[in-house]
């Protein structure tokens, strides 16, 4: 966190600086960062151009503190549902990441594809997340975070997998979020089998029953984190 990104974090200045994130979350949800200036931002939010300066320093500083708030939705998620079956709770961590891509498409391209130009401090954010959605499989699939190399690899070739599937699906959004949920939990079925063959201490989870079927998708059996 930078000196900006420490201003006003007790009281109200807290409340106040978490009430701009929110403002400027809902306006870059579809909104390009190079669409919006200051002065449109100052505007949409109602308040003087300077207030924004002077928690965040910059443009740049305030879209990264709402990127970074965002993000912190979507592991927490992830990380969560603990005690679901696992079926049900790598359903609910597949479709939130889903959700969020759906709902915050500006922001989630930013992250994927490095941010504005090559943005150090994006793909930091991007990495930071990729992380721990890879330890938050790996706790659900073996009941530990750490894992060896060959099973991370893999399981980030999956998550690499992901967002170029939701990349695409943005742009194709006739088609229902629950199919392409479905083709990503397959996938990573597909994956735990393979980290099995090439780590044996990793062993694919038993089969659980589907939580639900899914439009123009069987109902199947799923080895789930």
């Amino acid at each position: 966190m930078n000196s900006s990104q420490q201003r006003g974090t007790t009281g109200r200045s807290k409340a106040r600086r978490l009430e701009l994130i929110a403002i400027g979350r809902k306006l870059f949800a579809d909104t390009s960062y190079d669409a919006l200036s200051m002065d449109d931002i100052a505007r949409h939010a109602g308040v003087a151009k300077g207030l924004i300066y002077y928690y965040f320093e910059s443009k740049r500083g305030y879209y990264l503190a709402i990127i970074e708030d965002a993000v912190a939705e979507l592991v927490a998620r992830a990380a969560g549902d603990t005690g679901l079956p696992r079926a049900e709770r790598v359903h609910r961590t597949v479709d939130g990441y889903l959700r969020y891509a759906q709902s915050h498409q500006a922001a989630y391209r930013t992250i994927v594809t490095g941010g504005v130009g090559f943005d150090p401090q994006v793909q930091s954010i991007r990495d930071a997340v990729r992380e721990e959605l890879i330890a938050a499989l790996a706790h659900g699939a073996y009941g530990r975070r750490e894992i060896p190399l060959l099973a991370r690899l893999a399981l980030l070739g999956w998550l690499s997998g992901v967002e170029g599937v939701t990349l695409e699906w943005l742009d194709h959004p006739e088609l229902p979020r629950a199919s392409v949920c479905a083709l990503l939990i397959r996938q990573l079925r597909a994956t735990l089998h393979t980290i099995e063959e090439f780590a044996p201490e990793c062993p694919a989870p038993p089969p659980e029953p589907y939580p639900g079927p899914h439009p123009g998708v069987a109902p199947t059996a799923v080895h789930s984190p």
